[in-house]
């Protein structure tokens, strides 16, 4: 297995911020520490291309972003202050997530410790969200030819409105969100598929109705699912508003990838969002998916995954 990090993918966004951008780290360190990832399984991304960029968002955006031009009202939108370093880590966590999908390809699973930036649009970065680099990813796989078809199953707490906007129009793509249907963005999109939950949405009836509506997403025959684990459905979430435990988030990122490694269709997953109370338990359910992704994973041949590629392309 092999998971994508960099120490660049901290920025100094302030002390006190909502954003916890310590958690990359975290989650590295923790992931070490026990043994589920070796040192040598941490691979430090490559920061997406300007032209990779440009299959998405628009040159205007990511001038004016680069050049620190963009203007006071987006910043208020995009939540975050600018800086090189936030520029730094937009590029090269969008990298880690175009490397996580080809090694997803490659082997049936790959992983960002980064990612999920969900609420990017081409022309503007909302809510943390600079890049969207996981729509940056399904546009440079597919003008390489890897992919024809692929899927992206959101499970963060927020709807992902810029993955949602990106993809309008693409019946290529299909966009499965699972979010509060009460919480951020208030004006929401419209994905190919919406599954809106009521606040205080516990593991049952959330694992329930996930179980129910995921089919869905797989009929559309992807050839390489995009799974976004947020962390924010947990009760103890300060923006999430559901009531969802650690165990049931676990519970949730085994069942959507054992759904992919059944249909035999690759998997990347990414971080997305995390705001609880304590910094530990946001760090505990990201581990969680990457020890899911593992144990799901674990016993797939990668010779599998190559020629079930090989054969949806044909």
């Amino acid at each position: 297995m092999r998971v994508f990090y960099t120490p660049r993918y901290y920025a100094d966004i302030g002390e006190g911020h909502v954003f916890p951008i310590r958690k990359f780290e975290l989650v590295r360190e923790r992931l070490l520490h026990e043994g589920t990832l070796l040192p040598s399984e941490i691979v430090e991304p490559q920061p997406a291309s300007i032209e990779d960029v440009l299959l998405v968002h628009t040159e205007d955006y990511v001038t004016r972003l680069r050049a620190g031009t963009l203007t006071p009202r987006e910043l208020r939108r995009l939540g975050l202050p600018w800086s090189k370093g936030l520029v730094r880590r937009s590029f090269l966590a969008a990298g880690g997530t175009i490397s996580a999908a080809r090694r997803a390809l490659e082997e049936g699973i790959g992983s960002n410790l980064a990612g999920g930036t969900h609420h990017s649009f081409p022309d503007r970065g909302e809510g943390f969200c600079v890049l969207n680099d996981v729509a940056i990813a399904i546009r440079q796989l597919r003008r390489d030819g890897l992919i024809r078809r692929a899927a992206v199953v959101d499970c963060d707490v927020h709807q992902g409105n810029g993955t949602a906007t990106i993809f309008a129009e693409d019946s290529t793509v299909f966009t499965f969100s699972m979010h509060g249907a009460k919480n951020y963005p208030l004006f929401k999109a419209r994905s190919t598929l919406d599954v809106e939950l009521p606040d205080g949405t516990a593991d049952d009836a959330y694992l329930e109705t996930l179980a129910r509506q995921l089919p869905r997403v797989f009929a559309h025959e992807p050839d390489i699912v995009f799974y976004l684990g947020g962390a924010d459905p947990f009760a103890g979430d300060k923006l999430g508003r559901l009531a969802l435990t650690i165990p049931g988030l676990r519970a949730r990122d085994e069942f959507v990838l054992r759904e992919c490694r059944d249909a035999n269709v690759p998997a990347v997953t990414v971080m997305s969002g995390g705001y609880a109370v304590d910094i530990s338990d946001t760090v505990e359910i990201h581990c969680n998916t990457i020890r899911a992704a593992r144990g799901v994973f674990g016993a797939v041949q990668d010779s599998k995954f190559k020629a079930e590629s090989g054969a949806r392309l044909k």
